[in-house]
C-alpha cells in the first residue's frame, strides 16, 4: 500500500511538468492547449510523443514538402 503512495509522489511532479509544458507550447502554436494539458496530466510519456509527432514534426515535414 505504501509503495503506491510513494510511486504517486514520485510521478506527480513529472505529470504536472509535462502538462504545463504541453499547455504552454500548444497555446503558442494554437493547437488545442486544454486538450494537451489535460492529457498530459493523465499519463506519461505518450502525450509528449504524440504532441511532438502531430504538432511539431509532421507539420514541419509537410511544410518542407517531404
Amino acid at each position: 500500500m505504501n509503495e503506491k503512495w510513494i510511486l504517486m509522489l514520485l510521478i506527480s511532479p513529472f505529470l504536472l511538468l509535462q502538462s504545463f509544458l504541453l499547455f504552454i507550447n500548444a497555446k503558442k502554436r494554437g493547437a488545442h492547449p486544454w486538450f494537451w494539458g489535460i492529457w498530459g496530466l493523465i499519463q506519461i510519456p505518450m502525450p509528449t510523443l504524440f504532441y511532438w509527432f502531430f504538432i511539431i514534426w509532421l507539420p514541419a515535414r509537410r511544410k518542407r514538402g517531404m
